[in-house]
């Protein structure tokens, strides 16, 4: 399996941005939320507003009733802290609640976006990248936006509202003891953002890591089976740990950072804190101002204090979900290269299942010096059967390829039902497409819902009548459950030949005009070959069928045989005149095809 890193990293960079800007990208999915972002922001203002007032109870608290001796004042101001920490804790409540659910909405919505345009894109594009780094984007990256917009955001405005209604509070209590502050804080923030620069490069190496963990993980356990038959666990498990020991070191480092950050911020405020009360004590000794305006301004420092210091973190924050946003702004951005025209050119119907190579060479994205077809040019007429064969690589694959359109040729056309199916809709030309690969894929569910992937809209009856006509059906009456078996993590819990015709059941119950078979019946033992051989003969029988060939009894059935080599066809004919014609068939044909014949 290759370690190598992939071209991905092209389209995807991993960097922090310090461009805050690229968060612009998520205000759309925001402000589809108009009605509780504005609740978000009264709650704030609210409760930003309760804890400033705060500062100013407190001065009238020592000046009137602790200097005159008022109890009744004191009791009233006993009252009104309850209420104004009761209207607090209220809009606290609300802001947590909203923000919060803005933040789930949200990245629920970019998910699902993200996910809806990455199923969308070509092949070509995951040649060049690895799906664990995808995931990797549509999971840490959502989930990171996702605290961003819950948390750090809503952190970002409370404590920005507090540094500027404390700092005008600041001014109107001591125009001199805001001068001290406004020539303290940058002394105490400048060191902070320095060192906050390390602690931001240590989280973004720490998300690369575990990134790196994701993608690993995922290469493998999708390749478990050969991890197991090969008996590389305890490989892959050193290689896993080496990994995830990376993970830790990193995450070591980061935390250890953002500790020393935290002592710093600490030793830098209180000490700020100290100095000017230590100057404020001397103003009041001296009558310059009360001792209530005094606590007001300790207060009001404070408050600005802790703002800056919950800022300069938060902007960390910010920066990594801003490079999270222009990651997830990549993915979003990459146009598939195959897509419908703006005005695609219909399909006729009734669907008559012409197909016709002319002239096409083609190269694959990831091998652009050596071409996969050249100059090939193959008609096949509507209902007939062409079977493709020729050696290992030769390019039978790739004509399969090129019909799906999962690719557009380099040089030439593709016609289905006369029409290039480059000026068709994609999604049109495969739905008259039925495809039988050669490991057929089985999802993570039951029969019916494996089988109805054919057709999603098709009832119970139309799905066990694909299965009777694949002879699926009796190997599932014999599970547990039946056709409500769950058939596993793509379909471990049966056996090759019985995935293979639970996806011809599939390819039946879709009921293409063309039938594409790659190896349809390799997986299956003699018996069951021809058990599901008339099956696909009956099927055959209505459709233009290609079918990719190594097996004697499926090349006998065709009406002609393509022979490929190199990219280019070499013969066609029937069996009997290409062993007459063709050298590379005979060839084929003693190796491969007389094994079956005996």
């Amino acid at each position: 399996m290759a370690r190598t890193p992939s071209a991905s990293a092209k389209l995807i960079d991993r960097e922090t941005s310090r461009n805050l800007s690229s968060l612009r990208a998520i205000v759309p999915f925001v402000l589809k939320y108009r009605l509780q972002l504005v609740g978000a922001l009264l709650a704030l203002v609210t409760a930003s507003g309760t804890v400033l007032a705060l500062g100013n109870g407190l001065r009238m608290l020592v000046d009137e009733g602790f200097a005159d001796g008022d109890g009744g004042l004191l009791d009233r101001a006993l009252f009104v802290l309850f209420a104004v920490t009761l209207l607090l804790a209220g809009a606290s409540y609300m802001r947590f609640f909203l923000v919060s659910w803005i933040g789930e909405r949200v990245v629920a919505d970019i998910r699902s976006a993200v996910y809806r345009h990455i199923i969308r894109l070509d092949s070509a594009f995951f040649e060049v990248t690895r799906t664990g780094e995808v995931l990797s984007r549509l999971t840490t990256d959502t989930t990171l936006l996702q605290s961003v917009i819950g948390s750090s955001v809503s952190i970002a405005l409370r404590n920005a509202l507090m540094f500027v209604g404390g700092l005008t509070m600041l001014a109107i209590t001591s125009p001199k003891l805001t001068a001290l502050v406004l020539l303290v804080v940058p002394l105490v923030v400048i060191p902070i953002v320095g060192y906050g620069r390390r602690v931001r490069r240590l989280s973004r190496e720490s998300q690369d890591r575990i990134a790196d963990v994701s993608a690993f993980s995922e290469e493998t356990l999708n390749a478990l089976r050969t991890v197991q038959a090969y008996t590389h666990e305890e490989i892959e498990s050193t290689r896993f740990n080496g990994h995830v020991e990376g993970a830790f070191k990193t995450a070591v480092a980061r935390i250890s950072a953002r500790a020393l950050l935290t002592a710093i911020v600490i030793v830098m405020v209180f000490g700020a804190v100290g100095t000017i009360l230590w100057i404020g004590g001397h103003d009041v000794l001296d009558g310059v101002i009360s001792a209530g305006e005094l606590s007001a301004f300790v207060f009001y420092a404070v408050v600005v204090a802790g703002s800056v210091g919950a800022i300069s973190e938060v902007i960390g924050d910010l920066q990594r979900a801003a490079g999270a946003a222009e990651r997830l702004v990549a993915l979003l951005e990459t146009e598939p290269k195959i897509a419908a025209p703006e005005n695609p050119v219909a399909l006729p119907v009734p669907h008559q299942g012409h197909v016709s190579f002319e002239d096409v060479t083609f190269h694959y994205p990831a091998r652009p010096d050596r071409s996969a077809l050249e100059g090939l040019t193959l008609s096949v007429r509507p209902g007939e059967t062409v079977a493709l064969v020729g050696p290992s690589g030769a390019g039978k694959t790739t004509v399969f390829q090129l019909l799906l359109r999962f690719y557009d040729p380099d040089k030439g056309a593709i016609r289905v039902d006369g029409v290039d199916i480059r000026e068709a809709d994609p999604v049109d030309v495969r739905e008259r497409i039925g495809l039988v690969a050669q490991d057929p894929v089985i999802f993570a569910a039951n029969a019916w819902d494996n089988i109805r992937y054919g057709r999603p809209g098709a009832s119970d009856a139309d799905v066990r009548a694909a299965a009777e006509a694949a002879h699926a059906s009796e190997f599932l009456d014999r599970l547990p459950d039946g056709f409500n078996t769950y058939l596993g993590e793509k379909g471990v819990r049966l056996s090759g030949g019985q995935r293979q015709r639970i996806a011809i059941a599939r390819a039946i119950l879709r009921n293409p005009s063309i039938l594409l078979l790659d190896e349809a019946t390799s997986a299956l033992d003699a018996e069951s070959e021809q058990v599901v051989q008339k099956a696909l003969e009956t099927i055959m029988a209505e459709r233009t069928t290609l079918v990719i060939a190594h097996r004697l009894a499926t090349v006998l059935h065709a009406d002609r045989i393509a022979v490929i080599d190199d990219g280019k066809l070499v013969a066609i004919g029937t069996h009997q005149e290409l062993l007459e014609t063709s050298p590379l068939y005979g060839r084929l044909a003693k190796l491969q095809f007389d094994r079956d014949a005996a």
